[in-house]
C-alpha cells in the first residue's frame, strides 16, 4: 500500500539549484512519485557556521518502499550525488545533499538508524516554513499539532527566504524552473 512521505532536501555546496533538482529527479525514479514540491528557500546554517548559505526545500512524495528501504534509496542517492559520509556522528557540515525523510504517513518509528517523525522538525525554521507551504494542516503524529501551530511555536530565529517555486512533470521526473 502507497504512503505519503514528505522529504526535506538541502545543499549548501556546488550548483546547489542543480543539486535540488537531480535530488527531485532521482526520488522520483529511485523512491517513489513526486506530487507537490514546495519553493527553494534560501537558509542560514543551523547548528554550525558556514560561509555558504543553504537552498531547502520540501516535497511530498508517494512511495510503494517501507521506511528503511526509502531509506537506502536516498542513502543511495546522496552517494551517487556526492555526498560523503563519514562517521559524521552529531557535528553538522556543508553537504552537497541532505535528505531527510521528515514524516512517513502518520507512523512513528525510534530505531537507531531512523527517527520518523524528524525528530528536530519542531526546532528548525528551514524544514517547518516549505512543510508548511505544502501541508500546512497536516498533524505531527507525537506533538499532535499542526505543521501552522509547530512553526508559530518554532524559537528557530535563522532567516528562511523564500526564493523560487520548483516546477516538476507528475510522474516524477523533475523539470527545472530554478
Amino acid at each position: 500500500m502507497a504512503k505519503i512521505v514528505f522529504l526535506g532536501l538541502g545543499t549548501n555546496l556546488g550548483d546547489r539549484e542543480e543539486n535540488l533538482n537531480k535530488a527531485i529527479s532521482m526520488i522520483g525514479e529511485m523512491a517513489g512519485e513526486v506530487i507537490s514540491c514546495s519553493s527553494v528557500y534560501e537558509t542560514e546554517p543551523w547548528g554550525f557556521q558556514s560561509e555558504n548559505e543553504f537552498l531547502n526545500a520540501v516535497i511530498k512524495v508517494r512511495t510503494h518502499l517501507k521506511p528503511s528501504g526509502l531509506l537506502g534509496r536516498i542513502l543511495m542517492i546522496e552517494a551517487q550525488l556526492g555526498r560523503l559520509r563519514e562517521r559524521e556522528g552529531t557535528e553538522y557540515k556543508s553537504r552537497i545533499i541532505d535528505i531527510d525523510i521528515l514524516l512517513y504517513g502518520g507512523e512513528i518509528i525510534y530505531k537507531e538508524s531512523l527517527q520518523i517523525p524528524h525528530p528536530r522538525i519542531p526546532d528548525r525554521k528551514f524544514a517547518l516554513v516549505p512543510l508548511c507551504e505544502i501541508a500546512p494542516e497536516m498533524v505531527h503524529p507525537v506533538l499532535k499539532k499542526t505543521m501552522t501551530e509547530l512553526l508559530e511555536e518554532c524559537k528557530d530565529e535563522s532567516k528562511v527566504i523564500r526564493k523560487n517555486p520548483l516546477s516538476f512533470s507528475p510522474r516524477g521526473g523533475k523539470k527545472s524552473n530554478l
